[in-house]
């Protein structure tokens, strides 16, 4: 036991005195602040182009005619000219457009934009729009229904989502929980694999050496593994306990600086106080280290059986296909649906579930029983999957020169002590 608290004080300490372990504990929060703000000032200039770009619209309806509404860096211009010179002049001119509208507009696809560029989102999302609005506004003048009226009585409702719990109704922001949720997910998703590469390095550097021959005289290779895996672990949950309480300062002095009640910086941590973040980061803090100890493991194991990193691929892809699955799928699907049947078990088992189970804990729906049974075979899923690296890890450790295929490890393992 004595062995393997020096091997990981010499993994920790190594890499805790790096200067780039120091730099960024600091700069990562500061990123992160500055990479909310920028993306709030995208947010707030965002649904219009940069530059002036001029539509201008050949209606043989009629039903549009001057009835488009200039926005900002976008002119409307109704003309009469020939589509064709028009289509000509496109060629010299890359911030126009020629608006098509038929007379039988309602056709699908009839309705057609020429550019010498491709035209944006935004700039075809806000043609559609209008033309819609103007489309249904004639047919309610048709019908004799005054557009006046209906835009009076227009409703805009919201739904405010309020929990229920044992303490009382409590408000809650199914926005916040997603996001909380989303960034749960992706954090477990780049540690595993930044962490767990770090093993992975660590493994193949001090094989490729030969400086493991001297240390295999003196500890077990499963003594020496389990000391890199831990080592490496606590360096990572220094990480993430420096960036929580940087982050924590750098939100209040945020917020101390925008005071005034109506501030976006304010509303945005009231919203977060309806977030549950000890229960959320107790979670998060298992599920790292659960899904760290299973797939460092299993990236020591890689470590082991090859001669340099460029080896490493053939038996990467496998392992983290499941991590990559999962992942895709949260940031696309299970936050939208984080009760349904994939979600669920994506979040039990082992291998997806330090991803999955981040996405649906910030929305409250996991009960007891799947908590307990996703945290039970994580616990069986990284000793199960340390059983297999260490049997592997043990003879490729002093592997040298021959490429290890899948056959081989498969050897490996069942060599007897």
């Amino acid at each position: 036991m004595n062995k393997v608290l020096l091997i990981i004080q010499r993994e920790y300490i190594t890499r805790v005195r790096k200067k780039s372990f120091i730099i960024m504990i600091f700069v990562v929060p500061a990123l992160i602040l500055v990479m909310g703000g920028v993306i709030g000032l995208i947010a707030s200039n965002s649904g219009t182009p940069d530059n002036e770009e001029t539509i201008k619209v050949i209606d043989e309806s009629g039903a549009f005619n001057g009835k488009f509404h200039n926005k900002k860096n976008i002119t409307f211009q109704s003309t009469t000219q020939p589509a064709t010179s028009l289509k000509a002049n496109l060629k010299k001119q890359k911030d126009e457009f020629l608006l098509l509208i038929p007379a039988n507009y309602k056709k699908k696809d009839a309705v057609q934009i020429y550019s010498q560029k491709k035209p944006g989102f935004a700039l075809t999302g806000e043609i559609e729009k209008q033309m819609n609005d103007i489309a249904t506004g004639s047919e309610l003048l048709k019908h004799h229904i005054d557009t006046a009226v209906v835009h009076s009585i227009k409703s805009d409702i919201s739904i405010n989502p309020v929990e229920v719990t044992d303490t009382g109704d409590k408000k809650t922001s199914v926005g916040a929980n997603m996001g909380v949720g989303i960034a749960c997910a992706i954090l477990i998703y780049i540690s595993l694999f930044v962490y767990g590469a770090q093993v992975m390095r660590g493994v193949i550097e001090e094989k490729t050496s030969r400086i493991i021959e001297v240390i295999i005289s003196s500890v077990k290779p499963f003594q020496l593994m389990l000391g890199k895996i831990i080592g490496v672990g606590l360096v990572g949950l220094t990480q993430f306990a420096a960036w929580i309480i940087l982050s924590i300062i750098s939100a209040k002095i945020a917020g101390s600086a925008f005071s005034s009640p109506q501030g976006s910086v304010v509303g945005f941590l009231a919203i977060l106080k309806t977030i549950p973040f000890g229960y959320i980061m107790g979670v998060f803090l298992f599920y790292f280290l659960t899904g760290y100890l299973l797939y460092s493991a299993l990236f020591a194991a890689v470590g082991s059986a090859v001669d340099s990193e460029t080896e490493t691929q053939q038996f990467m892809f496998p392992i983290t296909l499941p991590l990559l699955f999962t992942y895709i799928l949260s940031v696309s699907i299970l936050f939208q649906t984080p009760d349904s049947s994939l979600a669920v078990w994506l979040s039990i088992i082992p291998l997806t579930a330090p991803v999955a189970m981040m996405v649906r804990i910030p929305f409250g729906g996991v009960t007891t029983w799947q908590l307990a049974l996703s945290m039970s075979l994580m616990v069986l899923g990284f000793l199960f999957t340390t059983y297999i690296a260490a049997r592997i890890y043990r003879v490729g450790i002093l592997m040298y020169g021959k490429k290890a295929s899948y056959k081989e490890l498969s050897k490996w393992f069942f060599y007897k002590e």
